[in-house]
Formats: C-alpha cells, sequence, structure tokens
C-alpha cells in the first residue's frame, strides 16, 4: 500500500495537534483548579454535580429561612419572658389582697397597682419587632392587637399561623397569636385584672360585700395560674422550636459539606494526577515532534 508524502505530514500534524490539545486542557485544569469547564468534558459528572449543586442552593435557603425564623421566636420568647414575669409579680399582689385585715384605702392603692400591671400588659401584648411588626396580631401585623376598654381589652388580630419553611420537610410557625397566649383556656387575663380592679376599688361594708370580696378574689387567683400556665406552655413550645431549629442547624451544616466534598470530587482537579499526566504528555510530544522530524525529512531522492 503507499502512502503519500502528503498524509504522512498530515498524520503527523493531527498527532501533534491531539498532543498540544491534551496538554493545554491539562493546563487549564492545573491553573484553575477545575477538572470540568464544560459538560462535554465529563457529561456524567457534570449532570451529578448540577443535582449536587441545586441541593447545595436549597439547603443554603433553608439556613437562612432558620436564621429568620429563630430571630423571630428569639423575639417572642423574650416577650413572653417579660410577660411571665409580670403576671407571677402581679400573682403576689393577689396574695396579699386575700389579707382580711386590708382597710378600703389600702385595697384601694392594690387596685392602683394592678390597674398599672393590666396597662403594662397591654403594652407588652401590642410589643413590635424590629420591623415594626405586631408580635401577637397573626397575619394583621400593621395593626395593634389589642385596644384597651372597661373590660380589659378586646383582640383586634386574627389567629393565622406565620409559616416557614425551614427545612424540605418542615414547617414551622415562627409566630404565637394574642387570642391564644392572653386568652387561652378560657382565661381572658385581662378581663381577670380588669374585674380585680373594679373588686379592690368596692368597699367592704358587711357580711355579703366581704363574701362577694372573698369569693371574687378566689376566682381571680385561679383565672390568674391559668393564664400563667398557658403562657408557659406557649413559651415551652417556642422553646422546643428553637432546639429543633438548632439541630436542623446542624445537619444542614453536615449536609453542606457533603455536598461540598462530593462537589470536589467531581469537579476539583486531582494536582498529584494531573501533573503526572502533563509530565507524561510532554514526555509524548517530544518523541512525537522529534518523530515527525524525521519522517518529515524522508525522500527518495536521498537514496539516488
Amino acid at each position: 500500500m503507499r502512502i503519500s508524502t502528503n498524509s504522512i505530514y498530515q498524520s503527523g500534524v493531527t498527532r501533534i495537534g491531539n498532543l498540544q490539545s491534551e496538554q493545554a486542557k491539562l493546563q487549564e485544569q492545573i491553573s484553575t483548579g477545575r477538572r470540568i469547564s464544560s459538560p462535554s468534558d465529563d457529561p456524567v459528572a457534570s449532570a451529578r454535580a448540577l443535582e449536587i449543586s441545586s441541593a447545595q442552593s436549597a439547603n443554603t435557603k433553608f439556613a437562612d429561612t432558620r436564621q429568620t425564623a429563630q430571630l423571630k421566636l428569639n423575639t417572642l420568647e423574650s416577650n413572653l419572658t417579660s410577660v411571665t414575669n409580670l403576671l407571677v409579680s402581679t400573682q403576689s399582689t393577689l396574695v396579699g389582697a386575700g389579707n382580711a385585715t386590708l382597710s378600703d384605702t389600702e385595697r384601694s392603692f392594690m387596685a392602683s397597682e394592678l390597674k398599672g400591671s393590666l396597662d403594662a400588659l397591654i403594652g407588652l401584648a401590642n410589643t413590635q419587632d424590629a420591623s415594626g411588626n405586631y408580635l401577637y396580631a397573626g397575619f394583621k401585623s400593621s395593626t395593634a392587637p389589642f385596644v384597651a376598654n372597661a373590660a380589659g381589652a378586646t383582640y383586634a388580630g386574627d389567629s393565622n399561623q406565620q409559616l416557614l419553611q425551614v427545612d424540605s420537610q418542615r414547617q414551622m410557625a415562627v409566630n404565637a397569636t394574642g387570642d391564644n397566649v392572653f386568652q387561652g383556656s378560657g382565661n381572658d387575663v385581662f378581663a381577670t385584672l380588669s374585674n380585680l380592679v373594679t373588686l379592690l376599688n368596692t368597699p367592704i361594708t358587711n357580711a355579703a360585700t366581704q363574701a362577694a370580696y372573698n369569693t371574687g378574689i378566689s376566682t381571680a387567683i385561679g383565672s390568674l395560674k391559668g393564664s400563667v400556665d398557658n403562657v408557659l406552655n406557649v413559651r415551652a413550645d417556642v422553646g422546643a422550636k428553637l432546639n429543633e431549629l438548632d439541630n436542623l442547624d446542624t445537619a444542614g451544616s453536615d449536609r453542606a459539606l457533603q455536598y461540598s466534598k462530593s462537589l470536589s470530587t467531581l469537579q476539583d482537579t486531582d494536582y498529584a494526577s494531573a501533573l503526572s499526566e502533563f509530565a507524561k504528555q510532554q514526555t509524548i510530544m517530544e518523541a512525537a515532534q522529534k518523530s515527525f522530524v524525521e519522517l518529515s525529512s524522508l525522500s527518495l531522492f536521498k537514496l539516488i
């Protein structure tokens, strides 16, 4: 079979060109640290890397959402702590109000103290967060949830929960509504305090008014205890959610680390392997160039 001089040249040029292309690719991998610069470099690894990148992005978004949830719940927990302290202090005052030796004047002083507690409690119930949203108004976050009146306070918010997607399989309520916190379980704490103020301002003139007073104090003590228990239950729920968010953060961090490792395995350059291959390609290139020079110098005229 005849092989023309042109074919010899073309074959040599093609071989050297392929070697140069392989060297250029290795140089790019070494300089950029990336094994895959385009999907065609490794279609299977590229597809897998795309899947992992998508999961990694979702994991990062969930982590950001958890930070928002933690901020909201910590703000709520802080406010509920203040509410608890106020109600516990009010309980102490209420126990003292049961003293049969108190005069009408002394009871009126207690009434003034409890009126101040009622006003303070309404203030806490109408607390706004750093963004100016009311904590206990549900979806009506731009409207003060409680409006003071002669009976204590009425609720102007709603019962909707603000849900955040804190993980792929977990939606979490990050608010507490005022009707549940302050008027839940049949104990309207504002009405209880308002009735107490009226009761303490009512003079005791005979056995009947004394009996009514004693009954009123006993009823108020029971109602106030129910209100404190209700607030403590809400706080316990908030605390459980904060603990859950911590656990989800830990799991999310572990996933993020695993995603990073998997992407590195798929995309990053193995420098030891790449440098070894580059050295090998250089040797092959030098040999190919020498061979091409020798072949290209061959001619039948040199044999005449």
